[in-house]
């Protein structure tokens, strides 16, 4: 609605807050935002809890409901860094969590019972399915935070960001309703 660039509307909008200022920066310039081939449409979002930051940007192909990832990049800013690789792996489970949860994770009941009993019939995202993820580590050197959680939370909304600059249409429930964009 502001019509501005997602990333630098927000930025304009933390201008008092360095560290998510630098986050936001480091993620427009590693994730080519702005730069996605043509056909492919990108999403952001950003998140901060246990005391760590983490910025993500999806980049996507939507046909119809049919949805293609391709990339998840992210930047997590969790203060000092111990082991970089730990770090990074925890913040790609997180993220790919996030995501397999805004496509189709749900539990749904049938007659007083629950319908998914066991993977085979719960939607989780598949290899197949997930896209190619890179973590970026930002050193603030801000106090030491967790990388457990926070790379979960801001997969979903960079997504449904993503499905709306390519479809112009909202998705505001999960799992993201892809047979509603056709409507």
């Amino acid at each position: 609605r502001a019509k501005a660039d997602p990333i630098d509307y927000r930025i304009g909008l933390l201008g008092e807050h360095p560290r998510q200022v630098a986050l936001l920066k480091k993620l427009k310039e590693v994730s080519g935002w702005g730069k996605a081939k043509p056909g492919r449409h990108q999403g952001v979002a950003i998140h901060e809890s246990f005391g760590s930051l983490v910025g993500e940007v999806v980049e996507i192909t939507l046909k119809g409901k049919q949805l293609t990832l391709h990339k998840l990049t992210a930047v997590v800013d969790c203060g000092n860094v111990v082991n970089s690789d730990t770090v990074k792996a925890q913040i790609m489970g997180g993220s790919l969590m996030g995501l397999s949860a805004a496509l189709g994770e749900a539990v749904t009941f049938k007659d007083g019972k629950v319908v998914q009993g066991n993977f085979d019939t719960y939607p989780i995202l598949r290899f197949s399915q997930a896209p190619a993820v890179e973590v970026h580590i930002l050193e603030s050197g801000a106090a030491m935070g967790g990388v457990g959680e926070p790379g979960t939370p801001p997969a979903a909304p960079a997504l449904a960001n993503a499905i709306a600059r390519a479809s112009g249409k909202r998705l505001y429930t999960l799992p993201l309703d892809l047979a509603s964009l056709e409507s």
